[in-house]
């Protein structure tokens, strides 16, 4: 059985360590898989009581794992708190070996091509700093990458929304 130990919150007094083991994970899959699941349907296609999946739920919740209802996970939650975002210069002939490339890192969360300065842009995230440089070594060597510059995200400000530009444009159907 995979067992997972980070460190969640600290304060003052020390520091609280939680631990998440295969069978959370699993389910953190499968809800990233179908947002919409039932605990019934989750029960089944894990292989344990609903109770279980309810409970587990709760904890992976209150954990802060899980956001948005269980459509967004928090990976900070999970042990990786250095997220960073890497523009990286590529030769175009080689444009989508990289992008293939990059899509068997299970770090690379995310990857654009992009226009201006460089030519492919990742959000990535690691464990520490040098978990971070394991990644960017490994990006470097892959066949048509020529330079990378890599930026520290600090503090998360505004995250990921469309609820603005949606009541927008709900509003402006209204006049």
């Amino acid at each position: 059985m995979i067992s997972i130990k980070i460190r969640r919150e600290c304060d003052l007094l020390g520091c609280i360590m939680a631990t998440f083991d295969e069978l959370e994970l699993r389910l953190v899959l499968a809800l990233l898989e179908e947002p919409r699941a039932q605990i019934g349907d989750l029960s089944t296609t894990l292989g344990v009581a609903r109770n279980t999946v309810q409970s587990r739920l709760k904890r992976l919740d209150r954990t802060g794992v899980l956001r948005h209802g269980g459509r967004e996970v928090d990976v900070a939650a999970l042990g990786f708190d250095v997220l960073a975002f890497i523009t990286i210069e590529v030769s175009h002939r080689e444009l989508d070996a990289v992008i293939a490339a990059l899509r068997t890192q299970e770090q690379v969360l995310e990857v654009h091509e992009i226009s201006g300065r460089g030519d492919v842009w990742c959000r990535v995230v690691a464990r520490d700093t040098h978990h971070l440089q394991s990644l960017l070594r490994s990006i470097l060597r892959m066949r048509g990458v020529i330079r990378t510059e890599t930026s520290l995200a600090l503090s998360e400000h505004i995250p990921y929304r469309a609820e603005p530009l949606l009541r927008h444009l709900a509003g402006a159907g209204r006049h």
